[in-house]
């Protein structure tokens, strides 16, 4: 007979977690969804840089490293606000409601 380690799960006996564990997951679902966020924006930026001209701004290698960084703090900034829902689908999976 196989047996689960509930230890590591927020809500082993169905009991509303703590608002520590509740925080942690809210969290990691936010960065999670910043991380898949950002994956976007940084493929997108990547094709715009692969399409561009040789004389677009695009192009420009000076500018790519504060482009990436601005990418990165626009998905943090999406994802604080749950716009894609991602988080929200996966707090839902990991807390009960309350």
């Amino acid at each position: 007979m196989t047996t689960v380690d509930t230890s590591l799960t927020p809500n082993p006996d169905g009991a509303t977690p703590d608002p520590k564990v509740r925080a942690q997951a809210r969290k990691a679902a936010e960065q999670f969804e910043s991380f898949f966020i950002g994956q976007m924006l940084h493929k997108m930026r990547s094709s715009t840089r692969e399409l561009a001209g040789e004389d677009s701004p695009f192009k420009d290698k000076v500018n790519e490293d504060m482009q990436d960084f601005a990418d990165d703090r626009m998905a943090d900034a999406i994802a604080g606000q749950h716009a894609f829902g991602i988080a929200d689908v996966i707090l839902k999976q990991l807390l009960p409601k309350t």
